[in-house]
């Protein structure tokens, strides 16, 4: 299958609906003719019977229940199902499960399956973990890496799983593509020598969820540039793929790479590419003013809008200089922890997870929207700074992994402090409990919550499937779905 630019259009499997975020500052509300702002003062407040202020209002599911297996606190009338668990169920190779799940993504498979494609993040020698992405014969690009995805296909009962790539390091969130295949990104920059690796680390790999040949002999996408890739998104109308890039040190960029004129997108097409194919560029932000933005977590008012200027990258290699490093102050914009991504309303929403002292000013979560029509970013989300993470009243903070409900709004994966959720907005901005891990990984005097990861829906919109971590479980969530309200 291949796609011209113009069949993107219609043939992308990628939708989305107007979407918003509130915490405690605030969120504006991405729909069509959409009121500007949402005023969410007090919404965080819990009643006195302990539900959440939102369940007055008819949003969300109500108060979580406590698991008494200790694993996932849902709603009442939900429940879960353990798909994979590492280190206990295995593989069709006989090895175990690997471990650290990741970014996740569904695709329709063959005679009603859903398959799932499920990063590992496991950075550096195998030797540092004890469930390690096995070293799949054809399937290996550096056998010294100890990360790589797995493949799980869910028929009803009966669950299989087997390697789609291994030998990479690090790998994040991610992103799907229209044409049904799934892009892994390593978030390292780790080149051979380093780090007990034996080959350049640090770039984007395509693995097909239904075509096992097509996973072998794994080829970076050099194209993409070598940097801490994170998320990976595709503009179904234009051909672009957008990049984020989790860094400090100096803070990470936004990138936006445009293809070749006479290139064509399709399964495996990507792998084709020569090293230097397309255009690869970091974004520039200016503010309403024409004034420099140096760093997104400047605006502090929801609804700021910049304008977005893109800048050629000198060395997308990074041979000698990391990507982010070879531009000077006032050549790019920068932005700490950008994370996930999701593709809807013509454009598509980026994850600043949190900002501390290594930015201007601090926060605990920001989403921004990228209108590519129009070449602005505007700000839907600013989290502030979460003053009590140990506590389980609504204080969401750090969104991490998202996605599009095909009930309203989003559903967010937090990777905050503390006490670790998924919870979903609606399109007006209120936010509401969806499952909290009560997986203790810690210890009774000091408990300690993995962040949760890969969270998406299946096909048909029944089941949300979603990652814990830490020790790396993947749990199917079924159970009352409605559409929600605006709230």
């Amino acid at each position: 299958m291949s796609l011209t630019r113009r069949d993107f259009a219609r043939k992308s499997a990628i939708t989305g609906a107007g979407v918003a975020l509130a915490g405690s500052v605030g969120a504006l509300a991405t729909a069509p003719n959409a009121l500007a702002a949402t005023d969410i003062e007090g919404a965080d407040i819990e009643s006195a019977e302990g539900e959440s202020a939102y369940a007055h209002h008819g949003v969300g599911y109500g108060p979580l229940v406590p698991d008494p297996d200790g694993i996932l606190a849902l709603p009442a009338g939900f429940s879960y199902r353990i798909v994979t668990y590492s280190g206990r169920t295995k593989l069709e190779s006989g090895e175990f499960t690997p471990s650290n799940h990741d970014g996740t993504s569904t695709f329709e498979g063959p005679r009603g399956a859903t398959l799932l494609v499920n990063n590992h993040e496991l950075r550096g020698p195998r030797a540092n973990w004890k469930y390690p992405v096995p070293l799949t014969e054809g399937l290996v690009y550096d056998p010294a890496a100890s990360g790589g995805c797995t493949v799980v296909e869910v028929r009803r009962d009966d669950v299989a799983e087997w390697v789609g790539i291994a030998g990479t390091s690090t790998n994040c969130a991610g992103g799907n593509t229209p044409w049904g295949t799934w892009l892994t990104c390593e978030e390292t920059e780790d080149k051979a020598g380093q780090n007990g690796m034996t080959k350049d680390h640090g770039y984007v790999f395509e693995v097909d969820p239904e075509d096992r040949r097509a996973n072998r002999d794994p080829k970076p996408i050099k194209a993409l540039g070598r940097y801490a890739h994170e998320a990976v998104v595709v503009d179904p109308k234009r051909g672009h793929l957008y990049l984020t890039e989790d860094a400090a040190g100096p803070n990470g960029l936004l990138y936006r790479w445009t293809p070749p004129e006479d290139f064509c997108h399709g399964r495996g097409k990507l792998r084709t590419l020569a090293d230097d194919a397309g255009v690869l560029q970091a974004f520039k932000c200016f503010d309403s003013g024409g004034k420099f933005v140096d760093d997104l977590s400047r605006a502090t008012k929801i609804g700021t809008v910049y304008g977005v200027d893109w800048v050629d990258v000198p060395d997308r290699d990074a041979k000698t200089v990391s990507v982010r490093k070879q531009f000077a102050d006032g050549q790019v914009t920068r932005a700490r922890k950008l994370e996930g991504m999701w593709w809807g309303d013509g454009g598509t929403y980026i994850v600043s997870s949190f900002a501390r002292t290594e930015s201007p000013v601090q926060h605990d979560g920001a989403v921004w929207f990228y209108d590519p029509k129009r070449r602005t970013l505007t700000l839907k989300v600013l989290l502030g700074v979460n003053q009590d993470p140990s506590a389980d009243n609504g204080n969401f903070d750090g969104p991490d992994n998202i996605t599009v409900s095909p009930y309203g709004g989003l559903v967010i994966a937090e990777d905050g402090e503390g006490v670790q959720h998924l919870f979903g907005a609606t399109e007006s901005g209120r936010t509401y409990p969806i499952a909290r891990n009560d997986l203790n990984i810690g210890t009774a005097e000091k408990p300690e919550f993995s962040e949760f990861t890969g969270v998406t829906f299946s096909p048909d919109g029944r089941t949300l499937f979603a990652n814990i971590q830490e020790p790396g479980i993947m749990l199917a969530i079924t159970g009352p779905w409605k559409r929600q309200k605006r709230g």
